[in-house]
């Protein structure tokens, strides 16, 4: 019995999106997009508001006017990635060809598509704060468990430095395990857990001062990645690398609020081997578009701890 592949293709489409912003660290980042117009493609537009402050309020004349400014920034997605695969009919028949396809796209977005949608991420928050360069937001030259440091001192001043910026909502905190290994540590059993909601999924993590610590690879936290675009000689692996002026980040601390971030599965095409023209042979392609945004008026809002002393 010949299988529906557009039906097995939206199968998977579905379920890898719900899988991404599960999987991905930095899935949270996701739900700041429910404003944003979508219409396909790689464009987006960014709603973006400022109101004016509080003026007297007159006995005879009553309260003074003011201004609600709102504009929708157009944005492009930049990265617009993709893979196709082949099983051979010969290893795999129509009854188990399902399983064995969501075997390989399972394995393939865990091991590399998340990873890299996540230090996209996170590199390009830490340029642009960097390129803002705001006073009291970068510190450089720290190394978690060195003598004579703190991590838990480290971590209170990036959470008072954001909320001097004027940022009082909630704040999240990426940190990598050798960091939170040190808060552990030094609080000897006593840091608390906080329930932290990302994808749909409730999950217990650690905190401080009520903000949630969420434990990040060490690979995934560089202030510049290098993507490889899979064909070019010595880029065929595909993937990123560290980017060769980067930066390791021990931690970095934002509001929730502050990066907005997109990531859309292209609709999945499979074919079978009497469609696919090349070769006798299922073939998969895969492809996704992603991006992430901090609007000008909130690049203030992110504190960053460099590893690496400053050059």
């Amino acid at each position: 019995m010949p299988i529906n592949t557009l039906a097995t293709a939206t199968l998977f489409q579905n379920t890898l999106d719900k899988v991404a912003l599960q999987e991905a660290v930095t899935g949270w980042m996701d739900a700041n997009a429910g404003q944003v117009i979508y219409n396909g493609g790689a464009e987006v537009k960014i709603p973006k508001m400022s109101v004016q402050g509080l003026g007297d309020y007159d006995r005879d004349n009553g309260y003074q006017q003011g201004g609600v400014t709102l504009e929708y920034e157009t944005r492009r997605m930049t990265q617009d990635r993709g893979r196709k695969f082949q099983l051979d009919p010969v290893d795999i028949d129509e009854n188990n060809f399902v399983t064995t396809a969501a075997s390989v796209m399972g394995e393939f977005q865990r091991m590399h598509v998340v990873p890299e949608i996540d230090a996209y991420r996170i590199s390009k928050i830490a340029s642009e704060t960097i390129t803002a360069n705001k006073a009291g937001m970068i510190t450089y030259g720290y190394t978690p468990g060195a003598t004579g440091t703190s991590a838990l001192r480290k971590m209170k001043e990036g959470i008072k430095a954001v909320r001097e910026m004027g940022y009082n909502g909630p704040l999240v905190c990426h940190a990598t395990p050798d960091f939170i290994m040190e808060l552990e540590l030094e609080l000897a059993g006593k840091i608390q857990n906080t329930t932290f909601s990302k994808g749909g999924i409730d999950t217990a993590v650690p905190a401080v001062d009520r903000v949630p610590l969420i434990s990040t690879d060490s690979n995934r936290m560089y202030t510049a990645i290098t993507i490889r675009d899979g064909k070019t000689e010595g880029q065929e692996e595909g993937g990123y690398i560290k980017g060769t002026t980067a930066k390791d980040i021990n931690f970095l601390i934002m509001p929730r609020t502050t990066p907005i971030a997109i990531t859309k599965q292209d609709i999945m095409r499979i074919f079978d081997p009497t469609i696919n023209q090349k070769l006798n042979a299922w073939q998969m392609d895969y492809r996704r578009f992603h991006d992430i945004w901090v609007l000008d008026n909130k690049l203030n809002s992110v504190y960053l701890s460099i590893k690496d002393a400053a050059e």
